[in-house]
């Protein structure tokens, strides 16, 4: 059987890289850069004021401590030419510093009377409260690099170096599929023998979190001919599925049975882990791919935030980042000869140190003990009892 990370090898060999498209920035956000971003100018691109108030040449700043303003410069205008040390310029914050000026005194620091400033002896620094140009960057520089999700400080970024539309990787067009005779719709009637269908809210809760916009939804009851249809209409439209339930040993687990018939390929089934062992995933004909997930809510869960998610963003071209290790707060048995995923909260002390909390299910079925988790470490095999302090890898839900 397979461990978690040689399936979650197999998982990236087997995913094709999305297609790029290209976007205005307006619509950027959330998104995978597909192309590198360099720095149309020096940044600042001149010498810029960073406080409103005087611009003076430092030097005779401090010989008699009152100048007379021969100007006013804001942001945007052309600068001025300061032609007599014994004047100044009254300037704003963001403007270019005028020619013949080396230094800023703030605004807080000037008394006027009419066109004369006064700012005392105080010595003045060259240079004081001005942002020097290309003190951030230089002309060329590479800003954001190809694999980089895009937030607001990035796109802010790329608008700042004159990028009008962006090369990004296209949105997947994902659906979730439930299966199962015994799922009702939250808000419909239920009998005592039926279970509410949560897994598919919680998946797609999970894909728009993680900037996944383009996500279907669809529920399959456990009949073959019916799964056949569905499944092969889905295979054709969409390039991810997200399956729920169906994939373990018993006589109405259809899903691998009915996808095999459907020409998938199959790539790996069960992997050595608890929960979520019975995972399935395959790839199409056509190249998409499928995630036949264990249908207990934790099982599912657990499934796409370790291979789902980061199978994604690894597709859609985004630089991978290793799981954070962090540390347990408390003793942890693990009785299985099998990696252990445990549901955990995180706790900062006061050092700043971040630290996991065990939170245990009663079984894989028990998601409401999941409510107030981030996420879950990863255990190695058992049987063995790992200590307080232990450092595990840790995954966000």
């Amino acid at each position: 059987m397979l461990t978690p990370a040689q399936a979650e090898t197999l998982i990236e060999q087997h995913l094709a890289c999305l297609p790029i498209e290209s976007l205005p920035l307006t619509q950027a956000a959330g998104a995978v850069l597909r192309e590198n971003i360099y720095a149309e100018r020096d940044q600042p691109p001149f010498d810029r004021v960073a406080m409103d108030g005087i611009a003076l040449a430092s030097a005779s700043a401090g010989t008699g401590g009152r100048l007379r303003v021969a100007g006013s410069q804001a942001a945007g205008d052309p600068p001025h030419t300061l032609t007599d040390s014994e004047c100044c310029i009254e300037i704003m914050t963001g403007a270019m510093l005028p020619r013949g000026c080396d230094a800023v005194v703030p605004v807080e620091q000037v008394q006027r009377n009419g066109d004369i400033a006064e700012i005392g002896r105080k010595p003045v620094a060259p240079w004081q409260n001005v942002h020097r140009r290309g003190s951030d960057c230089r002309q060329g520089a590479l800003l954001l690099s190809a694999g980089t999700r895009l937030a607001a400080p990035e796109v802010a970024i790329a608008a700042g170096a004159g990028m009008a539309r962006l090369r990004v990787s296209a949105q997947p067009m994902i659906v979730v599929i439930s299966t199962g005779n015994e799922l009702v719709e939250p808000g419909e009637v239920i009998e005592p023998h039926q279970v509410r269908r949560s897994n598919a809210y919680g998946i797609t809760a999970s894909l728009r979190q993680h900037g996944f916009a383009r996500v279907a939804d669809d529920h399959v009851r456990d009949d073959e001919a019916e799964l056949g249809a569905r499944l092969g209409f889905h295979l054709r439209t969409h390039d991810v599925l997200i399956l729920s339930g169906g994939v373990s040993m018993g006589r109405l687990d259809l899903v691998p049975k009915v996808l095999e018939k459907l020409g998938v390929n199959l790539v790996f089934h069960h992997v050595a882990q608890r929960p979520g062992k019975p995972m399935w995933f395959g790839v199409s004909q056509s190249g998409s791919a499928v995630f036949a997930l264990p249908g207990n809510p934790v099982s599912t869960l657990v499934c796409l935030a370790r291979y789902v998610l980061p199978a994604l963003r690894a597709a859609m071209g985004q630089a991978p980042g290793e799981a954070p290790r962090i540390a347990l707060t408390a003793p942890v048995d693990v009785k299985v000869p099998l990696a252990y995923y445990l549901p955990v909260k995180l706790r900062t002390d006061d050092w700043g140190r971040t630290s996991a909390e065990p939170c245990p299910t009663n079984g894989s079925g028990d998601f409401t003990s999941l409510a107030g988790t981030q996420g879950f470490v990863e255990l190695p095999p058992g049987p063995n009892t790992y200590p307080k302090g232990f450092v595990a890898r840790f995954y966000h839900w």
